[in-house]
Parts: structure tokens; sequence; C-alpha cells
């Protein structure tokens, strides 16, 4: 018997040197999976598109969960937590939270992961598909919705550290956020296992 439902799952802010790793999810029941991927074409991936295109289909995706044509959530997991445990580890307990909050019994769903992330091994009905957020439209709504989410936090914690730019960059490593590491040392949202080269600083 095939699964109910069917979850996509992507992460955002792998690569970021400061703030949190993000984990996205997005669950249709399986009955309503055509009808949803037409609700969902000309969508893609979260970093081909402009930050307008990203806030569209995040609104597209939370309006569809609000008619209960779908159910999305995202996970973080703190730069502090990352630096203790390490980001494969980090990523592992995101994706199983994730589905936790989704309420997702594994014998019940078949869960779609981008790349190489793998979902929990109770979850027998798992395929990671390769450029998975690019060509899986489920898998581009859960990037999307994960991307938007930490962009708006981002933003958010740019008004407490305003020297390093938070809101233009989000945390990745450009050469204003290098500059700025430079002048001011690591702050406390930093990740200091990915900057072991800079000197820290009590920002």
């Amino acid at each position: 018997m095939a699964p109910e439902y069917i979850i996509g799952i992507d992460e955002v802010g792998r690569g970021s040197l400061a703030g949190p790793l993000c984990v996205g999810a997005c669950l249709v029941r399986r009955k309503n999976a055509a009808g949803f991927r037409k609700k969902l074409r000309g969508i893609k991936d979260s970093k081909q598109l402009s930050p307008l295109k990203r806030a569209e289909w995040f609104r597209i995706v939370s309006e569809a969960a609000k008619r209960k044509e779908c159910e999305w959530r995202t996970v973080f997991v703190s730069e502090k937590i990352i630096d203790e445990k390490g980001l494969s580890f980090c990523l592992r307990e995101a994706i199983a939270k994730v589905l936790r909050k989704l309420h997702a019994k594994p014998r019940a769903c078949k869960v779609l992961l981008d790349g190489g992330i793998m979902a929990p091994r109770a979850f027998l009905f798992q395929q990671t598909i390769i450029r998975g957020d690019e060509n899986v439209p489920l898998i581009a709504a859960a990037s999307i919705m994960a991307k938007v989410t930490r962009d708006r936090y981002m933003v958010r914690l740019a008004k407490r550290y305003q020297e390093y730019g938070f809101d233009s960059h989000k945390g990745y490593g450009t050469r204003k956020h290098y500059a700025a590491l430079r002048k001011y040392g690591i702050s406390k949202v930093h990740r200091k296992s990915f900057l072991k080269k800079f000197r820290i600083s009590n920002t």
C-alpha cells in the first residue's frame, strides 16, 4: 500500500558563517499531490529566485496550508549547537525534529530530500534526490519556506549586530562580511568552528 503522505525536505544556511541552520518540510496528502503540484507550477529552488519571488511563493504555500491543502514546518539549529555538535549531527537532528513537528508517522509517509541529506532510518520510504530543490516542486517549496523564514530571522538579527550587515548577506561569506569580521572579530552569533582564523571578540 502506497504511503498516505508525501513530504519534501530541504535545508538552508548550511554554509553560512553566522546564524542558525534551518530545515524546512512541506507535506501533502498523496490523494491531493497532483492538484497541489499544479499550484506549484513554475516554482524553483529558493537560490534561483529573487527575494520578491520567494516572498510570493511563501505566501502561496502559506495560504494553501490555511486551506488544509498542505502543511509546512521549519526548524532552527543555533550556531552554538552547530559549534558543539557539528553540522552533520545538527542536520540529522533538525530533519528528525521537523518530521516530529509534522506528526509524520514513518510508515505513512514518503519523504523526498534534497542532495545528500537523509531522514531517520525509521522512514523506510525515503528518497534523496540530487538537485531535488530544482526538480521536485515539493522540495522546492520546503526550500523556500526555510529560506524566507531564516532570512527574516537574519534581518531581525541585523538590528542587534548592525556592524556585520546580516540583512544583506544573511550570514554568508561575502567580502563585506569578511571585512566586518576582520574589523570587529567574531560575534556571539557567529559559528566559531567555521572561523578559527579570526580573533574571537565579545561583540
